[in-house]
Formats: C-alpha cells, sequence, structure tokens
C-alpha cells in the first residue's frame, strides 16, 4: 500500500472569549432569530397555536375599550323610546365574550409557548452534547471543560429566559402597532395628541440604556466573579483546612461579594431612576388627553365612550414600553448568549471518518507505525519519523521520560489524533480508512486515572457493550483480582458507585476500570500507567493477573515504572519523539544506552539488579 501523507492540520479552533466574561450583544442579533425559528419548525403545530393565542390576545385588548365606548356612548345617548338598558346588556355580553376570548388566547399562547421554548431548549442540548461527542480529543485539549460546560448550561438558560420573554414581547411590538391604529381610527386629531410625547420617553429610554448599560455589565461580570470564587472555596476546602487559610478565603470572597452588592445597588438606583420619568411622562399623556378631550366632549366633537376608550388605550400603550424598557438588558445578554452557543455548534470536527470508510474486520493484531511524524500543534512535533512493527499477540512497552511521546504513540493507534504524516496500520489497513467506531470495538484503554460513572459496578464494567453477560463481568473481574473486594461492597457487583467512584480507593479504581477493558475481549489493549495508582501488593497481583489477561492479545504498556514491564516481548525506548532503541529487558540494559541510564535511575547504579 502506497504511503498516505495528511497535510498539516491547521490550528485547532477553540471557543472564543472567556465564558467568565460578560458580554452585552446587540437586542436582537437576526441570525439568532432566524436559527431558533429553524428549531421551531420541527414543531409547527405549537408554533401555530403561540402565534394564533397572541393574535387572539391583542385583539380582544384593543376590542376591550372600544367595546366600553360603545356601551357607554350607547347609554348616555340613546332616546326616550330605545332601550338602553337592553343595549347595555348587549354589550355586556359583547365585553363577556370579549374577555373570555382574551382569557383563553393567553392560556393558549402561554402553555404553547412553554411548550414550544421547553422543546427547542430540549433539541438544543441534544445537539450541543451530540456535536461534543463527534469532537476530536484536540478539540478538548485546546477548551477548557468548565467553558464547555457554561455555554451548555448557562448560556441555554440564558436563551431559556429570552425564549420565555420573547414570544409575549413580540406579541407586545404588535399590540403597540394595534393600539395606534385603532387610536387612528377613532380619531385622528386626538391620537396625535395622545402621541405627542411619545418621541420624549423613547429619548428618556435611551439615555438611561447609555448610562445603565456599564453597571449592568459590572453586575453580571462581578456575579459571574463571585460565583467562580465559591466554586473554587467549596472545591478545595480540605487544602485551605489543612493550611488554615480560611479567614483568608473568607476576606477575598467578602471582597468579591460586596462588589457585587455594591454594583446591584446601584443598579436598584437607576432602575428606580428610570420609572418616575416614564411615569410622568405617560401620565403627561394621558393628562393632555382628558384636558383636550374633555374640552371636545363640552362642545360636542368627541363622545364621552372614545375619550374613555383613549384613556384605556394610554394605559395599555405604556405599561409594554415600561416593560421591554427593563428587559432590554436581558435581552442583550440572551443574543450573545444565543451567538455563542451557535458558535460552539458551528465548530466542525477536525477529525471524522471518510464517506467511504470502511468496517474494520476482525484483526490479529499487528500494527505498524511508517513514518509517522505527530504534532498537537503545527509545526511543533512531539514524534519524528517512527518506524515500528509490532507483530501480534506482543506485549509492547514504551518507556522515556515524560514528554518523549510514548502516550502520544499510543493514541495514535486508537486514533484520538490523526498523523501528520506517514501512517498507522492494524494488520495492514489505515485506521483513517476505517470507522472510528468499528475502530474503537476492537481495542481497549485503561488510563493513569480512571474515570467511573456514578452507576453500578456492574454497569461500569459492562459500559457499551450491551451483550456481555453477568458471568462473563465476573470473569473478568476475576482476572484482574477486582472480584474479591467488589463481593464484599454492600450490595456486590450492583453497589452504585459515588461521584467518580469515590467510594473506591484509587487502586480499586483502576481494577474496575481494568475489567471494564478487558470484558470484551478486544484484540489490542493499551495500558496507560494503568498501574501507577496501586500500593506494591495489588500491583504484584495485577501483573500475575495480566501475564494471563495479555496472553494471545497485542498489548501497548506506558510505563515510569520500568519494574512493569521488564517481562515484555518489546521494548520501544523514546527521547525527544524519536524512537531511540527496540529491544528485550535484558538486551537493552547489555547495550548501556538510554534505557540502562533509566533503568539504573530506577534501581540505582546497579543495572543487574534484580526486580
Amino acid at each position: 500500500m502506497a504511503t498516505k501523507t495528511q497535510q498539516k492540520p491547521e490550528a485547532p479552533r477553540g471557543l472564543s472569549g472567556n465564558m467568565d466574561e460578560i458580554f452585552l450583544g446587540n437586542v436582537l442579533d437576526i441570525t439568532v432569530v432566524r436559527r431558533l425559528v429553524r428549531y421551531s419548525m420541527a414543531y409547527r403545530g405549537t408554533t401555530i397555536a403561540v402565534v394564533f393565542g397572541m393574535l387572539g390576545y391583542i385583539s380582544a385588548v384593543v376590542a376591550q375599550p372600544l367595546i366600553i365606548a360603545w356601551g357607554i356612548d350607547g347609554f348616555i345617548t340613546a332616546g326616550p323610546d330605545e332601550d338602553r338598558w337592553g343595549s347595555l346588556g348587549i354589550v355586556s355580553l359583547i365585553f363577556f365574550g370579549d374577555t373570555l376570548l382574551l382569557g383563553v388566547s393567553q392560556f393558549i399562547q402561554f402553555r404553547s409557548l412553554s411548550r414550544l421554548s421547553t422543546n427547542i431548549l430540549y433539541d438544543v442540548r441534544d445537539d450541543m452534547f451530540t456535536h461534543l461527542q463527534k469532537q476530536s480529543t484536540t478539540f478538548f485539549d485546546h477548551n477548557e471543560v468548565g467553558r464547555i460546560m457554561s455555554r451548555v448550561q448557562n448560556d441555554v438558560l440564558a436563551l431559556q429566559e429570552w425564549m420565555e420573554m420573547s414570544i409575549p414581547t413580540v406579541g407586545d411590538v404588535f399590540l403597540l402597532g394595534a393600539i395606534i391604529v385603532a387610536m387612528l381610527v377613532a380619531d385622528t386629531q386626538m391620537a396625535a395628541l395622545a402621541l405627542a410625547p411619545a418621541p420624549l420617553m423613547i429619548l428618556t429610554m435611551f439615555i438611561w440604556q447609555r448610562k445603565a448599560k456599564p453597571t449592568f455589565i459590572r453586575i453580571r461580570a462581578a456575579i459571574s466573579v463571585v460565583n467562580a470564587n465559591l466554586q473554587e472555596g467549596i472545591t478545595g476546602v480540605r487544602v485551605a483546612q489543612s493550611m488554615n487559610r480560611q479567614a483568608e478565603n473568607l476576606r477575598r470572597f467578602d471582597t468579591l461579594n460586596r462588589a457585587h452588592r455594591d454594583a446591584a445597588v446601584h443598579g436598584g438606583f437607576l432602575s428606580g431612576m428610570l420609572m418616575p420619568p416614564i411615569e410622568m411622562i405617560s401620565m403627561t399623556s394621558v393628562g393632555i388627553v382628558v384636558v383636550f378631550g374633555g374640552l371636545r366632549v363640552y362642545d360636542g366633537l368627541l363622545e364621552v365612550g372614545v375619550l374613555f376608550a383613549f384613556v384605556m388605550f394610554l394605559l395599555r400603550f405604556f405599561e409594554p414600553i415600561r416593560l421591554m424598557t427593563m428587559e432590554f438588558t436581558q435581552f442583550q445578554k440572551a443574543m450573545a448568549s444565543g451567538a455563542r452557543i451557535f458558535e460552539l455548534l458551528d465548530i466542525e470536527p477536525d477529525m471524522h471518518d471518510p464517506a467511504d470508510a470502511a468496517t474494520l474486520p476482525e484483526v490479529q493484531g499487528r500494527i505498524e507505525f511508517r513514518d509517522v511524524t505527530f504534532g498537537y500543534v503545527p509545526g511543533i512535533p512531539v514524534l519524528n519519523h517512527i518506524n515500528l512493527v509490532i507483530e501480534p499477540g506482543e506485549s509492547v512497552a514504551f518507556v522515556g521520560l515524560t514528554g518523549a511521546g510514548k502516550t502520544s504513540l499510543a493514541s495514535l493507534v486508537q486514533r484520538f489524533y490523526d498523523v501528520t504524516d506517514g501512517q498507522v496500520l492494524i494488520d495492514g489497513i489505515d485506521v483513517r480508512d476505517v470507522s472510528r467506531k468499528s475502530l474503537a470495538s476492537q481495542m481497549s484503554m485503561v488510563l493513569q486515572e480512571p474515570f467511573l460513572y456514578s452507576e453500578s459496578v456492574r454497569a461500569n464494567i459492562r459500559f457499551n457493550h450491551a451483550d456481555v453477560t453477568d458471568e462473563q463481568i465476573e470473569a473478568a473481574a476475576t482476572a484482574v483480582g477486582a472480584h474479591d473486594f467488589i463481593v464484599k461492597m454492600p450490595d456486590g457487583y450492583d453497589t452504585v458507585l459515588e461521584q467518580r467512584g469515590a467510594n473506591l480507593s484509587m487502586g480499586q479504581r483502576a481494577l474496575v476500570s481494568m475489567a471494564r477493558a478487558i470484558v470484551s475481549d478486544p484484540r489490542i489493549l493499551m495500558l496507560d500507567e494503568a498501574t501507577a495508582n496501586m500500593d506494591s501488593d495489588t500491583e504484584h497481583k495485577l501483573q500475575e493477573a495480566l501475564r494471563v489477561v495479555l496472553k494471545g492479545r497485542t498489548s501497548l504498556l506506558i510505563a515510569h515504572r520500568l519494574s512493569t514491564i521488564t517481562g515484555a516481548d518489546k521494548i520501544v525506548v523514546l527521547e525527544h519523539g524519536n524512537l531511540v532503541e527496540v529491544g528485550k529487558h535484558q538486551e537493552l540494559l547489555d547495550q548501556g544506552g538510554v534505557y540502562a541510564g533509566l533503568y539504573a535511575m530506577n534501581f540505582g547504579e546497579d543495572p543487574t539488579l534484580s526486580v
């Protein structure tokens, strides 16, 4: 097979900005809204119900003053021969029907909106989690977990708050337009008088927003810092107690908390400053309508009911404006959160299966590194032109100082990363030509820091292999020496582990992780410092068990403690990303090279020291 080369990768894409940094964007980001509308199209029925509920509500609200005006004027102007009480009864029935329409429409609107926003946010979260599962290890190397979690949790929460108020706010905008149209239709001159103070209100809100925005930014930044300090203080409480640093931690938290309090108090002051001028302007508008409208009523140019309708219209008109003003900052924050969410969703995985990816057939376990060069950052290789063949069933150990490239080399086999140049072949097949799913199904890896889920021991060992029986689980646990301590637990294999397996020792976690790795009978097994957290007795028992477990499997062993790999079929010595020595334990000692030096550092100057 011809050597396949790959272009040097671009620098991995990261998430822009610090997630603790509060940014207030535009009050309306059309791109964010358009993409949310795209999500809503999956729930057309619910979306239509929201729209109809909103339109019904607006119609009922606008109709109320007109119905009341009709009733008042009809009652006052009715002649002696007319049944004014009968007319009033008809108007009352119509008003009752309008009120019923208002209540039903409002119920439909908010119930449908709650369902729609919940479903959209469910889909957004689901898409984010699915998208993150597709990202390569490189992505997580360059993006802190806290920043990713902030997007999945905090930004989605901000978006949820915005969605819960967005449709009502859109409804308020349409309501304002409907009220203006109704006033113009009822009486153009009165409408002009009523709306005359509106530009002054808009100018007041604009000036207030410019003055208040920095304060609200400071409030959100301050609470973000408070939360971060609180999380750090709780996580590091043992360290603080052991070093008697509680007073200093409290002093720092108090300083940050006080800064947030002061900013919040100032924000409340600014919010309080907005209401008086808005109320004065709105009441001025009502006063203008009452005075000039009253004069027109007196002159017989305006009906009393129409005047009353205008007063009601104005009270309805200014209320949504006040609410939208107070929600302005929340809108900006939500738009910024939406932009960050979709930025994450738009990051294309830098590693993916080719369109014609084949399924890796059952392998024998022959691994070949053919002129492999690899680097995490373009232009800075950590592995240089590695050529190595591992035969099926061989036990191969990678040794070298920290940073030599041991874990990097093993990670290329499971395709956590793609080579920069060269090829990694399994049974002669380039790992980039097969699906990652079929590749992972034939190998397992045990990490230095094993991760266990908050599930039963049985579920942790079975993990993604649904076809594994309970007998196979117990056999795997017995093979690695974990069965004895598992059966002594309160519920044996059904004991639910605490977070990250906290109710097990580090050594016990490693044994459970080891059982999980072998339960599916993988052809290739990788152990990355798997015994680093074990005591000598547990390590010795595991070493005895591994002689049986590794038999017939291709195994890659990464270790700093050379006592764990002296029995390997082949030892590969790496130095600064270069393969410098390959051979058996005694052969490498006899050469007196890099391995002999490493061995001397482990066991003293006498390289013949038995292990």
